[in-house]
């Protein structure tokens, strides 16, 4: 079957191009996928700029919240194959595929329920005669660029909203792990999105996503990745003048004081930067522990991430998978050494691992290192694998200027069983999420992004819809009459 989605038929597109999908566990081929050239791009911006000077933008609100209903339905039906799918792509365990299933599903039904919520508001002007309302409009075509580490999860945060609003849109996934937004886009052609509404072109940056950028037609560019291409998307639009918001990563704080639970601390210590193999934007990937327990609390952690499991993703035994790709491994190993080299002291991991069954695929041991301070390039840059670092604290005061000292400000959390410091501490960390005593739950419901360069916009909540939307003042004169403003 073709792959590529355009004005409401699937192709092969004009480019005559073709890439294998790669399992990360084995490196055998998942499918082959069609490839987008510039001309097909072009086709795509067209058949969306077509149907958004259609009827679709005119739908009434509730309609466009029916079919995004209709979706969250159809993933409930189909959440065993979606999630099996997300593994043999990207690597991460069946459990974790199933849970972004469920918040997808979530999402969805999320805004689906906001389409029609927000008719705007009127303005009193103070005049009799004068009625004054602010009323929301879509933007127009939507370039939703997502990332591979959670194709299926990123692209639900972009598409509910976007179509929520009326817009339409020209989905770009990442060429590593395009699957389940195909699959995605095959639910949404089922629950009835019209013909152009929705759009999708494969290939990577270079080929598909910079002529996509630079459309003099795309009102607005979503992007979710990594700080470099942010910043040239940014760039690139403009040009344009277009519309960007941009999640670009982070540096994550995990913050632990003395008082804090220490199974739980303990527990979410690894939670927070293994899962996904680290592969995660929030990950919490800068544990910071106070001095007074420091030495302990280091060795257990490094005790317990020496017995995790790595393995298959659809094992049930595997606790963990491996690294998306050759390449995203080779960048870890370059982290590790330099860490080494800054003198880092090494508790656990630190290499690959030495188990027959997983020689064939991409994978990394969890690696803890201590004795680590801010000069350190394993501390000022994201990794995005497993590698957790840690520093040390002696007061609160030390522990929010270790917390703030990055250039992102993506996420944080703090653990004490003290509750106005740990909303002191919350309220003082300059980062878009803070957790007190917990670590990566999220909600549609609550607004997702980060400071700094962490990026620009917000997704989900309320924000996440206003995104989509421009926001229009319509001012009625009742009354009109001569002002006499100039004498002829």
């Amino acid at each position: 079957m073709p792959t590529l989605f355009i004005d409401g038929t699937w192709t092969s597109g004009q480019a005559a191009r073709h890439d294998d999908v790669i399992n990360p566990y084995d490196q055998s081929v998942v499918r082959t996928v069609d490839w987008a050239g510039e001309a097909d791009v072009a086709a795509a911006v067209a058949a969306a700029k077509s149907a958004f000077a259609g009827d679709w933008p005119g739908t009434p609100a509730g309609e466009r919240g029916e079919l995004l209903a209709r979706v969250a339905e159809l993933l409930v039906r189909d959440k065993e194959e979606i999630a099996h799918t997300e593994t043999l792509d990207t690597g991460k365990t069946l459990v974790e595929s199933r849970i972004d299933v469920d918040d997808v599903t979530a999402v969805f039904r999320y805004y689906a329920a906001m389409a029609d919520q927000d008719p705007g508001r009127v303005v009193d002007t103070g005049i009799a005669t004068v009625l004054s309302r602010v009323v929301y409009e879509p933007v127009g075509v939507c370039a939703l660029i997502t990332p591979w580490n959670y194709p299926l999860l990123q692209l639900s945060w972009k598409v509910a909203p976007a179509l929520a609003a009326g817009n339409t849109v020209v989905i770009k996934p990442s060429e590593v792990t395009p699957l389940t937004s195909i699959k995605l886009v095959q639910l949404l052609e089922e629950a009835g999105a019209p013909r152009g509404v929705v759009n999708l072109v494969l290939g990577d940056g270079p080929s598909v996503g910079a002529p996509l950028v630079s459309h003099p037609d795309v009102e607005l560019v979503s992007f979710t990745g990594g700080l470099s291409t942010g910043q040239s998307i940014i760039r690139a639009s403009a040009e344009t003048v277009k519309k960007v918001a941009v999640e670009l990563g982070g540096k994550n704080p995990n913050i632990v004081f003395a008082d804090a639970d220490r199974e739980s601390a303990l527990d979410f210590a690894l939670t927070a930067v293994f899962l996904h193999s680290g592969q995660v934007c929030s990950a919490g990937a800068r544990l910071i522990v106070q001095d007074s327990i420091h030495d302990d609390f280091v060795a257990e952690v490094g005790r317990r991430a020496e017995r995790i499991r790595l393995g298959n993703g659809l094992d049930p035994e595997s606790e963990s998978g491996p690294m998306v790709s050759a390449a995203h491994r080779s960048k870890i190993e370059s982290y590790v050494a330099s860490a080494q080299e800054q003198g880092a002291r090494l508790v656990a991991g630190g290499h690959r691992p030495d188990d027959p069954e997983l020689q064939k695929g991409f994978f990394y041991r969890p690696t803890l290192f201590a004795d680590c301070h801010r000069e350190m390039k394993v501390i000022r840059e994201e990794t995005f694998g497993p590698i957790l670092t840690v520093e040390k604290f002696s007061d609160e005061a030390e522990a929010i200027a270790l917390g703030n000292d990055t250039d992102f400000g993506l996420a944080g959390a703090v653990w004490t069983s003290d509750m106005g410091r740990a909303h002191r501490v919350a309220g003082a960390l300059r980062h878009g999420t803070v957790w007190i005593n917990d670590y990566h739950p999220y909600l549609p419901q609550a607004e997702w992004g980060g400071f700094g360069k962490s990026g620009i916009g917000r997704e989900l909540g309320p924000s996440g819809l206003e995104e989509y939307q421009e926001k229009k003042h319509i001012y009625h004169n009742t009354s009109p009459a001569p002002a006499h403003w100039f004498s002829g």
